[in-house]
C-alpha cells in the first residue's frame, strides 16, 4: 500500500509541508513517484517517519536525527523500548498526582480539612511544569518529580554532596568541589537531552519558584557554586593559552554574564533548526548579543580572541556542558562573520 503526501500528512498529524521540508534535506525521502511526480510512501518509509517524529520528540535536531539514521546500529525497536519508558513516566507522574488527590477527597469525606501543604503540593504537580513546559518538553525532561524517577534521588544525593563542601568551607578550586560540578553538568546534559531551550526553561521555572529551590536545595548560593567551579575546570585549559593578565581578566568576568547563554544558544539553535540564514537580520541580532557577551570576559583585544578560539577548537573539553556543539557554534561564528 502507497500513500500520497497528503493522505500521510493527515494519518500522522503532521503538514505536507513538513513531509516536503523531510524530503528536501534528505532525511525522509519517499520510496516511489506517481506517474504525475506525486510522492508515495510505503511501510518502510512510514516506520522511518516513525523514528523520526520518536527522536524529536526527545529533542535531537533534524542534523542529529539524520545522524542517528545514517548509523547501522540504529534499531527501531530501540526506539519504540525509549517512547515505551517516556510513556511510563508519564504514567508515574499521573499516578503520583492521583494519590495526591485521592488523599485529598478522603480526608473531605471523613469532614477533615487538609493541611495547606497538601494542597499547595498537589497544585504545585499540576500547575508548575506547565507553566513553563509543552506537554512535549516534559515528556523529554527526565528530572520531573515522579513516584518511579530514580534521577530525582541521583540529584537529591548530589545536591547534598555539593552542600556538604559548602558546609565545610571547601572552595571551588577544589578538586573535589569540581569534580562534582562536572557530574551535575553531566546530569543536567542528560536530563534535558543536550537541548538548551529546556535548560533556559528550567533555569526560568528555578529562578522564579521558590517553592522549588526549597524543595530541592538548589539555592541561588548552591547554584552559584556549582558554575564557580565548573568555571575553575574551564580556566585550568584556558591558562595553557593566555598569559596572565588574560587569564585574570577572564577569571574576574567569566562568571557575571556566562547565565545569560543558556537562553541565547536556545534562540540561535531554534534558528540553526529552521534553516536562516547567518546573514538574516533575526541572526544578526543575536550574533551582535553574543559578540557582546563573550567580550564581558574575554575583553575587546582581537588577539585574545583570536587565543580563545584556538583553545575552544582545539580543546573539546571547553564545549563540555556548555548545550553547545561544534556545528552551532560553526554557525555562530558565520553570522558573527557576517556582520
Amino acid at each position: 500500500m502507497l500513500l500520497k503526501v497528503g493522505e500521510l500528512a493527515k494519518c500522522c498529524g503532521l503538514t505536507i509541508r513538513t513531509l516536503h521540508h523531510y524530503d528536501a534535506i534528505g532525511l525522509l525521502t519517499p520510496s516511489a513517484r506517481s506517474t504525475r511526480s506525486y510522492r508515495l510512501y510505503n511501510r518502510h518509509d512510514i516506520a522511518r517517519l516513525h523514528q523520526i517524529q520518536a527522536l524529536r520528540r526527545f529533542g535531537l535536531s533534524l542534523a542529529d536525527i539524520r545522524g542517528v539514521l545514517a548509523s547501522p546500529d540504529s534499531q527501531l525497536a530501540a526506539i519504540v523500548e525509549k517512547q515505551i519508558q517516556v510513556l511510563n513516566q508519564q504514567l508515574s507522574q499521573m499516578t503520583l498526582l492521583r494519590e495526591r488527590l485521592v488523599h485529598l477527597q478522603a480526608q473531605l469525606k471523613r469532614g477533615e480539612e487538609p493541611e495547606l501543604t497538601d494542597w499547595l503540593m498537589t497544585l504545585e504537580m499540576m500547575n508548575m511544569y506547565d507553566n513553563y513546559f509543552t506537554k512535549e518538553e516534559q515528556q523529554q525532561l527526565a528530572l520531573l518529580p515522579t513516584a518511579t524517577n530514580p534521577t530525582i534521588d541521583e540529584w537529591a544525593a548530589l545536591v547534598a554532596s555539593v552542600q556538604a563542601l559548602i558546609d565545610k568551607n571547601v572552595l571551588p578550586q577544589d578538586p573535589a568541589a569540581q569534580a562534582l560540578a562536572k557530574r551535575w553538568m553531566e546530569m543536567l546534559m542528560r536530563d534535558t537531552q543536550g537541548d538548551p531551550r529546556l535548560l533556559a526553561k528550567l533555569n526560568r521555572m528555578h529562578e522564579q519558584e521558590p517553592a522549588l529551590q526549597a524543595s530541592t536545595g538548589i539555592t541561588p548560593d548552591l547554584a552559584l557554586f556549582v558554575r564557580a567551579a565548573f568555571a575553575e575546570t574551564k580556566y585550568a585549559i584556558y591558562q595553557n593559552y593566555l598569559n596572565p593578565a588574560e587569564l585574570a581578566f577572564l577569571r574576574a568576568n567569566y562568571l557575571k554574564r556566562t547565565d545569560e547563554f543558556p537562553a541565547l544558544i536556545a534562540k540561535v539553535r531554534n534558528h540553526f533548526e529552521a534553516g536562516t540564514a547567518p546573514n538574516d537580520p533575526r541572526m544578526q541580532q543575536l550574533a551582535a548579543q553574543w559578540l557582546d557577551l563573550f567580550r564581558s570576559y574575554a575583553g575587546n583585544d582581537p588577539a585574545t580572541h583570536a587565543k580563545i578560539r584556538a583553545a575552544n577548537a582545539a580543546e573539546p573539553e571547553l564545549l563540555a556542558g556548555s548545550w553547545l556543539d561544534r556545528s552551532l557554534l560553526a554557525y555562530v561564528i558565520q553570522a558573527i562573520a557576517a556582520g
